[in-house]
C-alpha cells in the first residue's frame, strides 16, 4: 500500500515537470514563432513617405496607387507615431496591394509633447549641454538618453501603440542610435565643420544616469577619461544601450505578429565609428541601410561597396538587408545602376528615399526593374 502511494506520488510529480515544461516550451514557441513577411521571396522596392491627418484619403489613395503602378511594393509612413492616422491610412495602402511599415523617429524624439514634460530624460554631451534645450547640429535633434528606465519605457510604449495597428506588417525604427559623433564627410561644410577628432558638444550621452551606471560596471568615470574614445568598454556599453531598445522592440513587435524593421547607417564598421550604432547584432527582421552616396562624396559604386559590406556582416543572421537610395538629383541611369548594384551585392531588395521626390522618369525605371528582376 506505501509502495503504490509512492509510486502515485513519483507519477503526479513526473507529469508536474511535464507540464511545467510544456507551458514553457509554449511560452518560447510564442516569441519566436514565424510572422508573417519575416523572409522576402521576390526582389522588392520600397519607399518612405510621411503623413499629416489633414490629408485628404482621396489624396493618399492616389499616391498609393501611383506607387503600386510603378513598382513600389513597401512603403514606409511616418504618422508622428500617432496609431489613429495609420490606422486610418494603412487600409488605403493595403487596398493598392502595398505592405505598410509604421516609421518611427526612436531615440530622437523631435516635437515630442511627453518627453517634453521630462527634461531629464535627453541626452548630455560631454561638454554637458543637454539635447532638450541645446541640441547639436540641428533644432530637431531632440535625442533621449538610451540608458534611463523612463525615456527607454516611452521609446518602447510608442512602438508597441503602433505594432498594435492592424493590417501593419512592421515597426520600423529610423534614428535608433546616438547623435552623429561624425556627420557624413559631404555634410560638414554645410555646418562649417572639421570633425578628425571625437568633440565633446558631439560625444553622448554623459547623464548622470549613463556615467552611474557605467561607473558601477566598470568602476571609472568616463567623465574624468582624458580621451574618451579610446575606452572600449564605454564604447561598447553605449552600443548595448542601443541594442537593448533594439531587442525588446523585437519582441513587442513579433508579440504582436509584426517584424521589425530599422533603417540604420551604411554598414556596421561605419556606422559603429559614426553613430555608436552596431546593427548586425541586433534582433532585428530587415535593415534598411541609408547608403546615401552623395552624403559621403562617393560615386555610384560605392553602394554596391556598402551593401557587400552589411551583406558580409550579416551572414550567419537571419536579418535581411534593402539598400537605401537617396534619388534626389539622380539622373535615370545612376538610379538603374544603384538598384543593379544592391542586388548584385547581395540586397534582397531597395527602399527609395522619398516617395514623393520621385520623377516620372525615375518610376519608370523602378517599374521597369521591377518587372525584370522578379
Amino acid at each position: 500500500m506505501k509502495q503504490n502511494k509512492i509510486l502515485l506520488q513519483v507519477i503526479v510529480g513526473f507529469l508536474a515537470v511535464i507540464l511545467l515544461f510544456s507551458c514553457e516550451e509554449k511560452k518560447t514557441k510564442e516569441i519566436v514563432a514565424p510572422v508573417a513577411n519575416a523572409t522576402t521571396d521576390s526582389f522588392t522596392f520600397w519607399t518612405w513617405t510621411s503623413a499629416n491627418a489633414e490629408k485628404e484619403n482621396a489624396a493618399y489613395q492616389e499616391e498609393f496607387a501611383k506607387y503600386k503602378a510603378n513598382g513600389i511594393t513597401d512603403v514606409l509612413i511616418n504618422t508622428g507615431t500617432d496609431p489613429k492616422l495609420l490606422s486610418r491610412i494603412t487600409p488605403l495602402a493595403k487596398k493598392e496591394g502595398l505592405d505598410v511599415h509604421a516609421w518611427m523617429f526612436t531615440v530622437n524624439r523631435p516635437g515630442d509633447a511627453v518627453a517634453e514634460q521630462h527634461p531629464e530624460w535627453y541626452a548630455v554631451s560631454r561638454d554637458g549641454k543637454s539635447c532638450f534645450d541645446e541640441p547639436p547640429y540641428v533644432g530637431y535633434y531632440k535625442w533621449l538618453c538610451p540608458t534611463r528606465k523612463e525615456s527607454k519605457a516611452h521609446i518602447l510604449s510608442l512602438v508597441e501603440g503602433l505594432a498594435k495597428v492592424e493590417g501593419v506588417s512592421s515597426v520600423h525604427l529610423d534614428y535608433i542610435r546616438y547623435s552623429d559623433i561624425f556627420l557624413p564627410i559631404g555634410l560638414l561644410p554645410k555646418y562649417n565643420l572639421k570633425q578628425e577628432i571625437e568633440l565633446p558638444e558631439f560625444d553622448f550621452c554623459y547623464c548622470d544616469v549613463c556615467v552611474a551606471e557605467f561607473e558601477k560596471e566598470h568602476h571609472k568615470n568616463p567623465r574624468d577619461s582624458e580621451n574618451p574614445a579610446i575606452d572600449m568598454e564605454w564604447k561598447q556599453f553605449r552600443l548595448n544601450k542601443v541594442k537593448a531598445i533594439v531587442d525588446e522592440a523585437y519582441e513587442i513587435a513579433h508579440n504582436n505578429n509584426k517584424i521589425l524593421t530599422a533603417a540604420v547607417f551604411p554598414y556596421p564598421e561605419m556606422a559603429d565609428h559614426m553613430v555608436r550604432q552596431r546593427w548586425d547584432k541586433w534582433n532585428v527582421d530587415k535593415v534598411l541601410p541609408m547608403i546615401y552616396h552623395n552624403f559621403y562624396n562617393e560615386e555610384i559604386d560605392w553602394i554596391g561597396y556598402a551593401t557587400g559590406e552589411g551583406v558580409k556582416d550579416l551572414k550567419n543572421s537571419k536579418t535581411e538587408l534593402h539598400t537605401g537610395i537617396y534619388v534626389p538629383d539622380m539622373s535615370v541611369s545612376d538610379l538603374e545602376k544603384a538598384i543593379l548594384l544592391a542586388k548584385d551585392n547581395g540586397a534582397k531588395g531597395v527602399s527609395i528615399f522619398d516617395g514623393n521626390a520621385l520623377t516620372d522618369e525615375q518610376f519608370k525605371v523602378i517599374k521597369k526593374l521591377s518587372q525584370e528582376l522578379n
